[in-house]
């Protein structure tokens, strides 16, 4: 026996596809996936409820931990390629190697977590996730 689908089971995919190559540029650019103006971040990583340039609802974004892990992974996997050409190649003192590469990755790190934090929620809302598809007050409603 068929189950019927409820009659909002299915209301994401008459909408119209949202572009997602242009949402995850704009949010690593700190601005609002939907129109490109508005500024995502209203601090260093706290997200705004809603774009102060065209409204869109914003506080749906559900990064988490996700930006912090990818930075991790992004920073030791450029560090560590580096870390071992420079020592090959120069043959620098330990207490250098650690300052200039525990620095570097420091400064990498918190210059790369903000952009892929916004690449993240701006992924989010162009695949419509987390609430980000519009219908979001039934959404909710169901929610146990």
């Amino acid at each position: 026996m068929a189950h019927a689908a409820s009659p909002n089971a299915y209301s994401d995919a008459a909408q119209p596809e949202r572009p997602v190559k242009p949402a995850i540029l704009r949010g690593a650019m700190g601005r609002c996936p939907s129109c490109g103006h508005g500024r995502l971040f209203k601090g260093y990583l706290t997200v705004r409820a809603a774009c102060p340039h065209c409204g869109e609802e914003l506080h749906h974004q559900r990064a988490d931990d996700g930006p912090a892990y990818l930075t991790i992974l992004l920073v030791s996997h450029l560090g560590a390629p580096l870390l071992l050409a420079i020592f090959m190649a120069y043959r620098p003192s330990a207490m250098a190697m650690l300052i200039g590469f525990g620095l570097g990755a420091v400064v990498l790190s918190l210059l790369l977590l903000p952009r892929i934090k916004g690449g993240m929620i701006g992924f989010q809302w162009a695949r419509r996730m987390h609430g980000f598809g519009g219908n979001s007050a039934r959404v909710e409603a169901d929610a146990p």
